[in-house]
């Protein structure tokens, strides 16, 4: 191969690594562009799992929200339920709801069983076709999100978490109190 052949091969090597990693960005861009701090949370529909009744991000215009996505199948999930509980009891009859979004692909009598057995009395949301988890962009169960009044994400937790802990009852007080 000649000094000139081996300039164009390079250069055509280059030319197509970067035609890749171009291509690579792109399809994987939806997957690294979580939702952030301060993004407005984006609207979502799912079936109210008690009643089957369609509700929406919408429904909760003006509250202060955890919304909190979670399976019945997910260990981490059933632990931080009772954390969950003890807020939602908390903060009974001020505007906070807690908005749990199950992505159970089974039937909801799976998720009512659920709710039943650990005698949640917060929202508890089904959404069969798991369209929250493309829309808030999750990277697994459980995933929570505070959203404040005006429909932002103040914080996001990966994982389960300890719901009641004074950390996260002085934000929902601040978030309420309108701090």
């Amino acid at each position: 191969m000649t000094p000139r052949q081996r300039q164009w091969a390079l250069v055509a090597g280059i030319v197509m690594t970067a035609m890749f990693v171009l291509a690579l960005a792109v399809r994987l861009r939806p997957q690294i562009d979580l939702l952030s701090l301060g993004d407005r949370a984006p609207a979502f529909r799912a079936l109210e799992a008690a009643t089957g009744k369609p509700v929406s991000l919408e429904d909760y215009r003006g509250k202060v929200l955890l919304v909190n996505v979670w399976a019945t199948w997910c260990l981490p999930c059933r632990v931080e339920m009772p954390s969950l509980q003890r807020l939602h009891r908390r903060f009974e009859g001020t505007d906070f709801r807690i908005v749990a979004v199950s992505v159970d692909k089974d039937d909801v009598t799976v998720v009512n069983d659920f709710v039943q057995e650990l005698g949640l009395t917060f929202d508890v949301l089904h959404d069969r076709a798991g369209a929250i988890e493309r829309l808030y962009r999750t990277t697994g169960v459980p995933e929570s999100f505070v959203i404040d009044r005006h429909g932002r994400i103040v914080k996001k937790v990966i994982g389960a978490a300890e719901w009641d802990s004074p950390v996260n009852e002085t934000l929902i007080t601040r978030l309420l109190d309108g701090r």
